[in-house]
């Protein structure tokens, strides 16, 4: 179980390192373009708010488990992301986009796994 938790922390490190990325980086009008009509209703500093929030969360998930600096952190950093799942899926459920919704719940269920996994039997 402990090489699966590391495999999905990993995993969702880098899915949300990607998908943070841009919405740091990039205007808000490349964020619409790519990502579709949420962000039209948000002021660009949140956005970027997001976008920063899942980068430190993705790398939160490894880092310091890695370096072994305050592992304890790795299951704070997937409580914030699952966290950050849940009004994603709020929001994307608002507009009726169903396909993201469903993302954001397993994105959500993933990084809870990952929490529940190193908050208790698999904690380092």
């Amino acid at each position: 179980m402990n090489v699966f938790l590391w495999v999905l922390a990993g995993l969702l490190a880098a899915l949300f390192v990607a998908a943070g990325t841009p919405k740091l980086l990039q205007p808000k009008e490349k964020v619409i373009e790519a990502t579709g009509t949420w962000a039209v209703n948000y002021p660009p500093a949140a956005i970027k708010a997001i976008g920063l929030l899942e980068i430190l969360g993705g790398i939160g998930l490894v880092l310091p488990a890695v370096v072994d600096i305050a592992p304890g952190l790795v299951p704070v950093a997937a409580t914030g992301l699952a966290l950050i799942m849940a009004g994603a899926a709020f929001v994307h459920g608002r507009r009726g986009e169903a396909k993201s919704v469903v993302v954001n719940v397993l994105l959500l269920v993933l990084a809870a796994v990952v929490a529940w996994g190193r908050f208790g039997p698999y904690a380092f």
